[in-house]
């Protein structure tokens, strides 16, 4: 029999496991059109007009943009109105899509403490933006705040620019914004966590520690941005997920263009100025060209060239 060494115990004891954390989601988890990374930043209305209400100069712009070209704009991603009511008291009648019941109802809270007159000037219309058919022509359509970057395959794009075509009247003007892709963000490292000021929560009812992580998956270009919440007061923390497209610019304009869009100007920052390597923001101002008809409305089974 061999020796007991003082070295090495009678009894082996099998090392005891930790606890089993929570298995925390990742971007492969989502990136398809109405999943959990498309709406579940939406499900807070409150929180999100808070977090968004020193967001300005987008609305200035498609304030400014609606005055030119007139009315009625139709909207899709109207949401609680940031930008729907503003046109509305600049007098311009405001059509508005969303997929979003919370948000919407978001809008009717805030619509309740307009004038008659502004309130006449919003309709709103709950669907799907590659789906909705409003049987009306616009002089402008646009898609703000990155509404774009939640269509996450090239026939989800299709189809949405198909239902652009339609609603535009003959010499109107689709305008839409995007984030660009900036290698900071599609670089980080997934286990890290950005940290924020902490803030008072309106939904949560407290103070929260705020903290951010990026998860990019390059070959299908969708980054998750994924937002904590840790109350201060002891409540259990709570994750969103957000998930955008990344649409690179050249790519955008490619769609465009064999989706029957031209005449394309692209803009920085909600300025008329051209795109410069620091922008946050692209605008892309088009409109529908004559007899070139979008992919997704072809006849099934015709070949093109």
């Amino acid at each position: 029999m061999k020796k007991q060494t003082a070295s090495e115990p009678a009894v082996r004891v099998a090392p005891k496991k930790a606890a089993a954390s929570p298995k925390r989601a990742t971007v492969l988890d989502f990136g398809r059109a109405g999943d959990a990374g498309a709406t579940s930043h939406y499900d807070d209305a409150a929180y999100y007009d808070q977090a968004y209400r020193s967001r300005r100069d987008d609305v200035a712009y498609y304030v400014r943009l609606g005055r030119l070209l007139g009315g009625p704009v139709l909207e899709y991603g109207i949401g609680t109105g940031r930008i729907a009511l503003p046109l509305a008291r600049a007098g311009i009648e405001v059509v508005g899509v969303d997929s979003s019941r919370e948000m919407l109802a978001g809008l009717e809270r805030r619509l309740a403490r307009e004038p008659d007159d502004i309130r006449r000037r919003v309709t709103r219309r709950r669907g799907d933006m590659r789906e909705v058919r409003l049987r009306r022509r616009f002089p402008l359509v646009i898609a703000p705040f990155n509404v774009v970057q939640h269509l996450y395959e090239r026939t989800d794009v299709e189809a949405f620019l198909a239902r652009v075509r339609e609603h535009l009247a003959p010499s109107g003007r689709f305008v839409f914004d995007v984030l660009v892709p900036h290698a900071r963000d599609l670089g980080a490292d997934p286990a890290k966590r950005y940290g924020a000021p902490r803030f008072r929560h309106p939904t949560a009812g407290g103070l929260v520690r705020y903290g951010e992580r990026f998860d990019y998956d390059a070959i299908r270009q969708v980054l998750l941005v994924t937002m904590e919440f840790e109350p201060l007061d002891g409540q259990r923390g709570f994750a969103v997920p957000l998930t955008h497209r990344q649409f690179f610019p050249r790519e955008l304009e490619a769609l465009l263009h064999y989706n029957g869009f031209g005449d394309l100007v692209i803009t920085a920052d909600f300025t008329d100025g051209p795109p410069e390597l620091d922008a946050q923001s692209l605008v892309f101002n088009c409109r529908a060209v004559p007899g070139r008809r979008s992919r997704s409305s072809r006849p099934p089974g015709r070949r093109t060239r």
